[in-house]
């Protein structure tokens, strides 16, 4: 029974390489049990009948792996993919001509199914179409009163009208001074119109950042956002007061003056929007109107530019004042001339009396 072939074989396995010789006796395996070294003997279960038992190695060897290491154990493959192994292996592939090309053996860095296509070019213009849009839909007014949005574009009419006057009279004036005679004016007729436009502009403006500032009194009256007393009030008060002034001074000097209250303005209506003071609405609303007025008086300014050594200033209302005091003062020194004269003549008559008394 030692000298069967399962026999050997497990022998072969479990006698260490120092006491398993190339030659191996029959004294040898005959040792007893206790002096022969089977690394964790315990694991491994003997067979009921060596006899019986076919050499092996491979599952021996699987065996001795699985008893010996720490790693997971041998799992064998699940039938049911074993199954799904064979369905997919019975279909056919379909073919696909359209994908088969004269370079398809080579592989392609772009232009190959699963890779991704190829970045497209950006409109350059896209940002600019964008900014156009923004703007389209701020002139809209969509949520404005339309009762608002038509009278508050008819009070534009005025400043619409003396800037583009003041820009023609400019030219007319400018083609008189090369020509000798203007175009549809002389360049006299073109001045006088120019200044009986100026004061039109200025007092027109001064109106407007009045009424601006009255707007605020009315949502106050209104109660609209509550009751803010002397803080709402005081919008109404500045408006004005910083307006009427401004026609005191020359036209260029009233005109960029009027521009920065109506700029100021506008940034006070927007934080009362902010602050619920005001409807939505208003910030837009305003932020339109005050864009055309500001255009109209830069428009202004710029023809007047283009003829400041053409024309003569007309005299404003700080140019009157200063004629008028002149005026006065030129009239009490004639008056003093005049009764220090009498005075004069008062004595030389009383002088003329004594002597012919005498």
């Amino acid at each position: 029974m030692l000298r069967s072939g399962p026999v050997r074989s497990l022998a072969r396995f479990t006698i260490p390489s120092s006491t398993y010789p190339g030659s191996c006796k029959a004294s040898t395996l005959a040792l007893p049990a206790s002096k022969l070294s089977f690394p964790r003997i315990e694991s491994i279960k003997r067979p009921r009948s060596l006899a019986l038992t076919a050499y092996r190695p491979l599952p021996t060897s699987l065996q001795r792996w699985a008893s010996t290491t720490s790693g997971p154990p041998f799992v064998e493959p699940d039938k049911k993919e074993l199954k799904h192994e064979k369905t997919v292996a019975k279909e056919e592939l379909e073919p696909h001509p359209e994908e088969v090309s004269s370079a398809s053996s080579v592989h392609q860095i772009f232009h190959e199914k699963g890779t991704p296509d190829e970045e497209k070019d950006e409109d350059m213009l896209a940002g600019v179409y964008a900014d156009l849009r923004v703007i389209k839909e701020t002139f809209a007014l969509n949520e404005v009163p339309r009762e608002a949005f038509f009278i508050g574009l008819a009070g534009l009419l005025p400043y619409a009208a003396t800037s583009l006057s003041t820009v023609y009279l400019a030219w007319d004036i400018n083609h008189a001074a090369l020509s000798g005679q203007g175009f549809l004016l002389s360049g006299e007729s073109a001045e006088l119109l120019l200044h009986i436009i100026e004061p039109l502009q200025m007092g027109y403006g001064a109106v407007i950042l009045s009424f601006l500032g009255a707007i605020h009194w009315g949502l106050e009256w209104a109660k609209y956002g509550g009751v803010h007393g002397y803080r709402r009030y005081a919008y109404g008060v500045v408006a004005p007061a910083v307006a009427w002034p401004t026609l005191l001074l020359p036209v260029e000097y009233a005109l960029i003056a009027q521009f920065s209250a109506f700029t100021f303005l506008y940034f006070a209506d927007a934080r009362a929007v902010v602050k619920g003071w005001a409807p939505p609405w208003y910030a837009t609303y305003r932020f339109v109107l005050t864009f055309i007025v500001g255009a109209s008086i830069v428009i202004t300014l710029i023809g007047r530019g283009q003829i400041v050594d053409k024309i003569n200033r007309l005299p404003g209302p700080g140019d009157r004042l200063k004629q008028l005091r002149e005026s006065q003062v030129a009239a009490l020194e004639q008056e003093e001339q005049e009764r220090r004269a009498r005075v004069v003549a008062q004595d030389e008559a009383e002088e003329e009396e004594e002597e012919d008394d005498d």
